[in-house]
């Protein structure tokens, strides 16, 4: 599916705001509600819109203290431990990057002595791990919650 100008300004109007309605959408472009539904539900089919989700501000539910890992992997392990990862409650993402089988990770937990148990109790636990690199984030100064078009 190729996107046209209208498709790109409905995609950046529910990146701003993932709640607004198709009837607002269709105010703002000059289309009908029925026709930004239409579009949106192709988006959807086509996968350019994945889903919509809620972002939420981790330090206000509790998660104080964030942490960003690059974990190498023996590269005949670096499945299992990647899904072992994502499947952690308190990692928020984890992708494969390039590099030497390289895993950056990125881990939500309430304190220090949380992320200490963690690193220790869960992710030093795991076979087939060769090197483990953190960072504490101290300030955020932008978060992405959506693409820019």
């Amino acid at each position: 599916m190729k996107l046209d100008d209208t498709d790109q300004k409905i995609l950046q109007m529910l990146i701003e705001d993932g709640r607004i309605s198709y009837t607002d959408i269709g105010k703002e472009l000059n289309i009908s509600r029925v026709a930004v539904r239409s579009r949106v539900h192709q988006m959807m089919e086509e996968g350019i819109i994945e889903k919509f989700s809620c972002v939420v501000n981790s330090e206000k539910v509790g998660k104080n203290v964030s942490a960003f890992f690059e974990v190498d992997c023996e590269p005949s392990s670096l499945v299992k431990v990647a899904e072992n990862l994502a499947n952690n409650p308190f990692v928020a993402s984890c992708y494969q990057m390039t590099g030497p089988s390289t895993l950056h990770m990125h881990v939500l937990v309430n304190d220090f002595p949380q992320l200490e148990s963690f690193i220790n109790n869960e992710l030093y636990a795991l076979e087939g791990i060769s090197r483990v690199e953190s960072h504490i984030l101290l300030r955020r100064f932008k978060s992405r919650t959506g693409l820019k078009l």
